[in-house]
């Protein structure tokens, strides 16, 4: 039997008959809103929870990119204390730099932190780019200004991307690529390790084919390392990856689909749940849901409402609900929605082993 996902927009086709057998969206979704749309262009959402509230961070531009017209991205933080009315706690923006792809986490100590990219343009054509970090007041209502991360000068280039940060205890890992020095037009992907956020130390590099880039590392209970990665070369399929400490031995599957702006998530008894972009037949896309095996494979659960330019989500479990930021332009301009999944039907455990799961 085949699985057939649907947006809740495309249930409104189906004919009366085909409703009395639950579909994916039915089965799973209670509730989507759309929670921001000032900016022509929003984009690259991260969710998390602290002092008891959601933050949603995002980019705000003119466009996906600044173009010849258009204007360099800013970091935007919005805050909600129900998860339906949201209030802007931050803007941040740095002259002549266009920031991107914001990611928040909880930093040791009790603050909030934002990574995000650096790019810098003349029109169309990317130059260089660096990392940037941010940090909250204990309050989380007020952010640092943008500044560079410090990466170990073994791995250092002009054009590093740091792309998320996860905390293990006092000590945060990220997964940094950067186009190789040889001019080759590859790119190398770094395992890197901080203390502080701002300072960066080289752990290992994938020896993953097809230019990976984007990655998002979690842990398990007993310690050892997950990594789903994007490719862009070749099959461009994903790759998800273990290792035990002290992380420099990777064990790699490929995986059966192409992905973007992958995020994972570790529930109570290992297993694993991500959301990424959909790549679908004549270059449409589509955000979905997924369960995800340590052996490469990749179940779709439920389609989000989207399509066009989607993808790049947040998300914060609470109990058997999971809470998931994403950006879609399937209703016209790029927006901000936050969807309500219900993870019983899946048959995922209830209980956190950590309070909410980023």
């Amino acid at each position: 039997m085949q699985r057939i996902l649907l947006s809740t927009a495309s249930l409104l086709l189906l004919p009366i008959l085909v409703c009395a057998q639950e579909t994916a969206s039915q089965k799973y979704l209670l509730t989507v809103d759309r929670i921001w749309n000032s900016a022509p262009h929003s984009a690259f959402t991260d969710l998390v929870e602290f002092n008891g509230r959601l933050y949603c961070t995002f980019r705000e531009g003119t466009g996906h990119v600044p173009g010849k017209e258009g204007n360099n991205g800013a970091i935007r933080v919005i805050a909600s204390d129900d998860g339906q009315n949201w209030r802007s706690v931050a803007q941040i923006v740095e002259p002549g730099v266009d920031l991107r792809d914001p990611k928040i986490t909880v930093a040791p100590g009790g603050r909030l932190m934002l990574i995000f990219g650096g790019s810098y343009y003349e029109g169309e054509k990317l130059g260089r780019r660096q990392t940037r970090v941010s940090f909250s007041n204990a309050a989380g209502t007020r952010f640092t200004p943008p500044r560079p991360v410090s990466i170990d000068p073994q791995i250092r280039t002009e054009g590093d991307w740091l792309w998320r940060v996860t905390w293990q205890g006092s000590t945060g890992y990220g997964v940094l690529y950067q186009l190789e020095q040889s001019g080759n037009d590859e790119y190398k992907a770094h395992l890197v390790t901080t203390k502080d956020g701002v300072n960066y130390r080289f752990v290992s590099t994938f020896e993953i084919p097809g230019r990976p880039n984007e990655t998002t590392v979690r842990f398990l209970s007993n310690g050892e390392m997950v990594a789903w990665v994007r490719r862009e070369r070749g099959n461009q399929f994903g790759w998800i990856g273990t290792s035990r400490a002290p992380f420099r031995e990777w064990t790699w599957k490929e995986q059966s689909a192409r992905l973007g702006g992958p995020n994972l998530l570790v529930l109570p008894d290992d297993q694993l749940i991500g959301i990424t972009r959909g790549h679908l037949p004549e270059r449409k896309t589509n955000t979905y849901l997924a369960r995800l095996g340590r052996d490469g494979a990749i179940e779709p659960l439920v389609t989000l409402p989207s399509g066009g330019d989607t993808s790049y989500a947040g998300m914060v479990r609470r109990g058997d609900r999971l809470l998931v930021s994403y950006y879609s332009s399937h209703e016209g301009k790029s927006a901000i929605y936050l969807a309500t999944i219900d993870l019983r039907p899946a048959g995922f455990a209830s209980t956190p082993r950590n309070g909410s799961v980023k």
